[in-house]
């Protein structure tokens, strides 16, 4: 376990070096892939978003739907009934 650990760390240390590198060097993106990735993250996170401010929107601010508003809609009984149901 002791190995696996040390092995851990290294990758976690060589990681955090090489992000840190990279912002020195102001070289975010080193490959288009790199650029593809990080505009899908940000649009998937913006539709997340925009679907969040939506939903409160509607909660919050549009009084014109909401359940109260809606008219009492009576059931008709459609059928007979059982009386051999009753006690």
């Amino acid at each position: 376990m002791g190995t696996l650990e040390k092995n851990l760390a290294g990758d976690i240390s060589q990681q955090i070096n090489d992000a840190l590198s990279r912002l020195q060097s102001k070289e975010l993106f080193q490959t288009t892939w790199d650029i593809v990735a990080f505009a899908v993250f940000f649009t998937f996170i913006g539709m997340v978003l925009l679907l969040a401010v939506l939903a409160l929107i509607r909660c919050c601010c549009c009084d014109c739907d909401s359940p109260s508003s809606y008219k009492k809609v009576k059931k008709r009984k459609v059928g007979i009934d059982n009386m051999g149901m009753d006690p």
